[in-house]
């Protein structure tokens, strides 16, 4: 009488959970990763005392209903580049000051920002609006 040996039934591998686990990895690395690089203007923060008294610094000031002054002089914002770019004419290392009036939108003050970029600014400085420190005490 001869007996038969069962053989183990040969398990097969599943390749699934290896591609769900490489799937999860993949787009985990792709939320994670940047692919572009944003343009980025560097700003130096206003220490404090050191006032707006700088030898040579031009302040803008945004308005809330749009107005920008250079020093106090009403410009069209048209008109801002070629006025930087008159400024940087004579001294191309001026520092230009922002200030934007409360009420101002971020947007507004970034596109003058991106307006100092584009007139060939360098040196540019965002200041505090009047009377925010009073009001962060409160």
């Amino acid at each position: 009488m001869r007996l038969e040996v069962r053989r183990p039934a040969r398990r097969l591998v599943s390749l699934t959970p290896l591609i769900d686990v490489v799937f999860i990895l993949l787009l985990f690395f792709m939320l994670a990763t940047r692919f572009e690089h944003w343009q980025e203007l560097p700003l130096s923060a206003a220490e404090a005392g050191t006032g707006l008294a700088e030898r040579g610094a031009v302040l803008v000031r945004l308005g809330p209903d749009g107005r920008v002054d250079l020093n106090g002089r009403p410009v069209l914002r048209e008109a801002l580049e070629a006025e930087i770019a008159a400024r940087l004419a004579g001294n191309p290392d001026r520092r230009f000051l922002v200030q934007a009036a409360p009420g101002v939108p971020l947007q507004q003050a970034v596109a003058v920002l991106d307006r100092l970029d584009a007139a060939g600014a360098r040196d540019a400085m965002l200041l505090a609006a009047p009377g925010s420190a009073r009001e962060a005490g409160r």
